[in-house]
């Protein structure tokens, strides 16, 4: 009986056990016996290392709102390359890129831009400490807000509000800071809140459930949180990275009709490339170094290739929501 020779992505998938932890750089890459190793993709469709071609349903978690490659975004990333990939100095195209997010999402007030959605809610929620002067945040059961340590936290047996770390390396004093309750429970946050209300910093809430779902907000839940949170200074923040540009051009607020005090932006926002974003009230935001004590700062952050992709993202996404 013939011997099966292994599969390219098989082979490639070996070597990268070898270098790579797990043989990924993102742990949910990996799928058994092996994942597919990806050589190219357009439009809703990718080809194998092994000339395969699959219809792509994941299309990046949720990325690529125009799926692979779309020709706005090459060019405009080709341009931008042409030009120089990196400056560490600000450009034209940053300011501009700030002005359409502000456009579209009234609530960000200010922006700033950093390279993922991960940096955006840690940058965001350290924030909101500082504003408040406050240490604790909270949460929502099953809700992913990136994966750093203030959010890396899911409900302890029984216990609403006392948090467990959801990763090894995660101390005991970071988990208990982040309080966690069951989302569409108006009864639990409303006691959460009320009861921290004097240690609470910052509510931070996915419209719209994405990582274990999706799950809607039931009626009258995202009005809740906003009317406890402005009762008792507590910062709202919105975690906008999947459901922003998606659940309508102003994100799940604009669908909703709420306000948060402030925004979270990734994913779609790069059109393909990395880049995030976070932003809110003046008030707010001008806590940010330089003009306050708030330290947050990146090489990349506002890079000119991803913030052009960005840019032909938005303007594209803006130009369709009027036809």
């Amino acid at each position: 009986m013939a011997t099966k020779l292994a599969s390219k992505s098989e082979h490639l998938y070996k070597r990268a056990r070898e270098l790579i932890p797990g043989g990924v750089n993102s742990p949910v890459r990996y799928y058994s016996p092996y994942p597919l190793f990806v050589a190219s993709a357009k439009g809703s469709r990718f080809r194998t290392v092994d000339g395969e071609e699959f219809l792509d349903y994941c299309m990046a978690y949720g990325a690529l709102l125009d799926g692979h490659a779309p020709e706005e975004i090459v060019e405009a990333v080709q341009m931008a390359l042409a030009r120089g990939s990196l400056y560490g100095q600000p450009t034209e195209m940053e300011v501009e890129l700030a002005s359409l997010i502000s456009s579209l999402v009234p609530s960000m007030e200010m922006v700033r831009l950093v390279n993922s959605g991960t940096e955006a809610t840690m940058h965001s929620l350290r924030l909101a400490r500082a504003f408040t002067g406050r240490q604790k945040i909270l949460k929502f059961e099953g809700g992913y807000h990136g994966a750093h340590d203030s959010v890396l936290v899911r409900a302890g047996s029984g216990a609403s509000s006392l948090g467990i770390p959801n990763s090894e390396g995660i101390t005991k004093n970071v988990a208990e800071d982040t309080l966690v309750a069951k989302f569409n429970d108006e009864g639990m946050s409303r006691r959460i809140i009320e009861d921290h209300t004097h240690e609470l910093a910052a509510v931070i809430v996915e419209p719209v459930m994405g990582n274990m779902g999706p799950v809607l907000p039931r009626p009258g839940f995202l009005e809740t949180l906003r009317k406890i949170t402005q009762e008792n200074g507590v910062i709202l923040i919105f975690d906008e990275v999947i459901t922003g540009f998606r659940v309508a051009l102003g994100g799940a607020q604009e669908y909703f009709g709420i306000r948060p005090d402030m925004t979270v932006l990734g994913k779609i926002l790069g059109g393909g490339l990395p880049i995030g974003a976070f932003g809110g009230r003046r008030e707010i935001m001008e806590k940010l170094a330089p003009l306050g004590g708030v330290y947050q700062a990146g090489t990349y952050s506002g890079n000119p290739v991803s913030v052009a992709a960005s840019l032909a993202t938005l303007q594209s996404l803006k130009r369709r929501a009027r036809q």
